[in-house]
């Protein structure tokens, strides 16, 4: 007996709008068909078979990247305007079920990859069956599918329930920093197509794979993992004398900085990057998480209609007992996080900021500007890796990446070692750890000034 169709409607969202139908299987469950266009006419259709996690569906977990490629696929097909997507119920945690999916996290949490966590505790590796999702593509008139997944299970599920899969389109996306082992066994031990993005070697993929430059992210007990990241020219400028900078780098240098905030839990910035570039600080050119966005501002003087404050993702605002406590309650009116820390002489004291972030739980953090936040923290010894574009312009006379550090000789340089070089478009990526012992103790405040790289979106 095939499925049984219970509801139809109409549903608009973000992606554009749907006709939602609702079908009861022979098993039970009720599975869910987004339809954009008409999908009976016999052609090949664009399709995903979602299989149901509410913890990232719903309550946007990082511990998967389901909710992501939902996002992923609802966008592709809106897009075209003529698709399915299949929303499965009664896949939760690949066929075992809410609750022991959650148990077999607790196992994850004690070291097993997501096989062997369910191994330890007696249930299949993925228990999913697709013979229903097949029948309710059968049901709309669907007899081929362009089927957008990485998971060869899927494609042999609907071809042997008989459903044609005419050709197959990968979802990479961009890892975030608790999905990286997650994804690697998807495609190591399930077979799963390129999870994690394509090689970083010459970036054309929507979703490029940022691990060589991220290097080994190791959270400290008192701060993040943290990356510096800017772009400059090859004369070291990161801004013209007249304080422009959009845009040094390439487009595909610009969508490999949004895998890399994709990857860390938060992103950071100085209030003047916020007065003279107004970022959004947001994933945008690749699908991927976006991450907290963090602003130094020791008085406040971020403007309330700056992009930072728009709502689309988290944002904390660290700041000092010398601003202004009305700013403070107009921000937190917008659900916006103040936190009040140490000052330093000139603003914001970047290792009580760091410090309050670790509490916070960000274990990583992206420094994207400007110049004073790096120079600060670099000068206070907190900051793990540097990763710096290099884009085929001199511009002479202009805006440097770092400030004085307060290094008198070369052998004080702080050195930089576990180099990784990739391209992206026309830009060359230099990667490195920062492992030097010549830096100041020094730790000036907040930044002040322009962001660090490409401009900050």
């Amino acid at each position: 007996m095939g499925p049984t169709e219970v509801a139809r409607t109409r549903l608009p969202t973000a992606f554009g709008a749907f006709e939602l139908r609702a079908f009861k299987t022979a098993s039970g469950f009720v599975h869910l068909a987004l339809v954009a266009g008409d999908v009976g006419d016999g052609t090949p259709v664009l399709t995903r078979v979602h299989s149901e996690c509410l913890t990232g569906d719903a309550l946007g977990s990082l511990r998967c990247d389901c909710g992501v490629q939902l996002a992923a696929a609802l966008k592709a097909i809106g897009a075209e305007g003529r698709g399915v997507l299949v929303y499965v119920t009664g896949h939760e945690g690949r066929g075992i079920g809410l609750v022991d999916k959650l148990r077999a996290y607790f196992e994850q949490d004690r070291g097993a990859d997501t096989v062997d966590a369910n191994l330890h505790l007696g249930l299949p590796v993925d228990g999913r069956d697709y013979g229903d999702a097949a029948d309710v593509l059968k049901q709309l008139g669907v007899r081929s599918v362009r089927l957008i997944t990485n998971n060869p299970r899927k494609v042999s599920g609907l071809r042997d329930a008989g459903v044609e899969v005419e050709s197959v389109r990968g979802l990479a996306v961009a890892a975030n920093g608790h999905t990286v082992r997650y994804l690697s066994t998807k495609r190591d031990r399930l077979g799963h197509g390129n999870p994690l993005g394509a090689p970083l070697v010459e970036v054309q993929s929507a979703a490029p794979d940022v691990s060589s430059l991220l290097g080994a992210p190791r959270p400290h007990d008192d701060r993040p993992y943290v990356v510096v990241k800017y772009a400059q020219s090859m004369d070291g400028r990161i801004a013209t004398a007249t304080g422009d900078s959009r845009w040094i780098s390439s487009e595909e240098e610009r969508a490999v900085s949004h895998a890399l905030r994709a990857r860390c839990d938060g992103i950071m910035v100085g209030v003047g990057t916020v007065l003279s570039d107004d970022p959004q600080l947001t994933v945008r050119l690749v699908p991927g998480p976006s991450p907290t966005r963090v602003v130094l501002d020791s008085t406040l003087r971020s403007p309330p209609p700056s992009r930072v404050f728009d709502g689309t993702a988290p944002t904390v605002v660290a700041t000092t007992e010398g601003s202004d406590e009305r700013r403070r309650a107009d921000l937190r009116a917008r659900d916006v996080a103040v936190r009040v820390v140490d000052a330093a002489p000139d603003g914001v004291d970047v290792r009580a900021a760091l410090a309050m972030l670790r509490r916070a739980g960000l274990s990583s953090l992206l420094v994207e500007g400007g110049q004073r936040v790096i120079t600060s923290l670099l000068r206070a010894r907190c900051v793990d890796r540097v990763v710096v574009a290099l884009a085929p312009i001199v511009l002479g006379k202009g805006v440097e990446g770092v400030g004085d550090l307060g290094i008198g000789r070369v052998a004080d340089g702080i050195s930089l070692t576990n180099r990784s070089v990739s391209i992206a478009g026309t830009d060359v990526l230099v990667a490195c750890d920062v492992t030097g012992n010549g830096a100041s103790t020094a730790a000036p405040g907040d930044a002040g000034e322009r962001a660090g790289g490409a401009r900050p979106g």
